[in-house]
């Protein structure tokens, strides 16, 4: 049996003195002196081989859930020198198990003449490898991992990383709603998003009612908006399992309302503008009173002065 200790000096070596080893030979190595997985997975990582999984996902039971996937397959490999093309042939999907090859059980599997209908690959064979599950049930409550296989052995690769699955017993739903608001007005958009106590779902059989009537829509996220006098009620959602969250009113204020209420503001401000125009007014109109009032005492006050020097004055009336 090789020594952890020979084995670190093989990384080494490969990595600084770039010794070229051949895929076969070190599969055979790995095979026949038990050398640990990890050091297969780490060149098969150099080879540039790939597989990115969504974060952790959490399901109620009986719901729909997908799991977004991309994997990147080696094109080639050199063999007596000559650089030889890679076709990915085979795809496959197992739980708990970091290396899903040989018979190791499948929930999905591209070869198989009888697949389970639970569960839909929405991928291909070049680089998607979406996985829908579908009615998920407490057994899928694992790490799923995906595994590409191709026209050559050299091809064949396992995302080890996984997605973690978590499923829960149905419970009671609730609805959460962007805007804080209580009463909405009209032309504002609002989403609302059913979601559980212990998770947050992305369930695809998501369905909404609204006084008691069934919406077109599904998902866990409805889209309202522009808003209307008519989006007003009370909104549920629940999934297939009949689960159903408690009622969620939406009132939009009325155009009518509104409009009354931009009137009654209107018509306090041109009150308040008539009452300031009429006082100016009459402030205006005081001065200017005061003013001819003054000039005709001192005319007359001029005109007495004068009679008084012994200058002759005429008085006329008008």
């Amino acid at each position: 049996m090789v020594s952890q200790r020979c084995y670190c000096c093989c990384l080494i070596r490969y990595n600084e003195e770039k010794v070229k080893l051949t895929y076969k030979e070190v599969r055979m190595a790995v095979w026949d002196k038990k050398i640990p997985w990890s050091f297969m997975l780490f060149l098969a990582g150099v080879a540039g081989e790939l597989v990115k999984y969504p974060h952790p996902v959490c399901a109620v039971k009986r719901s729909t859930v997908t799991l977004p996937c991309t994997f990147t397959p080696l094109k080639s490999f050199i063999q007596n020198g000559k650089e030889v093309p890679l076709r990915i042939v085979r795809v496959l999907w197992c739980v708990n198990h970091e290396i899903c090859h040989g018979t190791t059980p499948t929930v999905y599997d591209s070869r198989s003449m009888m697949p389970n209908s639970r569960y839909q690959y929405l991928g291909d064979m070049t680089g998607n490898c979406t996985l829908q599950i579908r009615d998920i049930q407490m057994m899928d409550d694992a790490t799923f991992y995906f595994r590409m296989e191709a026209d050559n052995p050299r091809g064949h690769f396992t995302g080890v990383s996984g997605v973690r699955v978590t499923v829960t017993e149905p419970v009671r739903m609730r609805i959460k709603s962007s805007s804080d608001a209580g009463e909405l007005r009209q032309n504002q958009k609002v989403t609302l998003s059913c979601t559980t106590s212990f998770c947050t779902f992305h369930q695809l059989e998501v369905t909404w009612f609204k006084d008691g009537s069934a919406l077109p829509q599904s998902g866990p996220a409805l889209q309202l908006g522009p808003l209307t006098a008519e989006d007003s009620g009370n909104y549920t959602c629940g999934l297939k399992t009949k689960k159903i969250s408690p009622l969620y009113a939406v009132r939009v204020k009325e155009a009518e309302e509104k409009e009354k209420d931009e009137g009654t503001k209107l018509l306090i401000v041109r009150v308040v503008l008539f009452i300031l125009l009429t006082v100016l007014i009459v402030i205006a109109t005081a001065i200017i009173i005061k003013r001819t009032c003054v000039c005709k005492k001192a005319a007359a006050a001029e005109n007495s002065e004068t009679c008084d020097r012994g200058v002759i004055c005429e008085i006329s009336t008008v």
